[in-house]
């Protein structure tokens, strides 16, 4: 088992260069297949890679889109199994103009598969 640090800042990295691109096709490989996602306001539930990218398509293809970025303020690796935990600061801001519109923290779950470490879960809480 690698140490998940960099290789899961660099995953998240990728992510957020995929939501800024509106690139569908990135974030797939990103995601376990029953990963779990709890949003930041309403608390509503996407289960599944496939519900992930169809709430993905329909941000992009919102008319005043919304680019959200998570930034890790740490990485935890298990001792005991090939999970992490990610903590970090996410912020949704306006294509347009940058104009932050919300934020929060938020914590992602991990997981290392085939060689690649995959979202499990994530929980974002909107405080701003």
């Amino acid at each position: 088992m690698s140490t998940p640090d960099l290789a899961i800042r660099l995953r998240r990295a990728a992510f957020n260069r995929a939501l800024a691109e509106a690139d569908l096709a990135a974030i797939g490989p990103l995601l376990a297949p029953n990963v779990v996602l709890v949003t930041g306001s309403d608390s509503a539930a996407i289960a599944g890679r496939k519900a992930q990218l169809l709430a993905w398509k329909r941000e992009f293809a919102a008319a005043e889109r919304v680019v959200y970025t998570r930034t890790p303020e740490s990485v935890t690796g298990s001792p005991v199994e090939p999970i992490a935990m990610e903590i970090g600061r996410w912020q949704g801001a306006r294509s347009g103009d940058g104009t932050v519109l919300a934020s929060g923290t938020y914590a992602a779950k991990w997981r290392e598969t085939g060689g690649q470490w995959v979202i499990e879960a994530e929980i974002f809480v909107t405080m701003g």
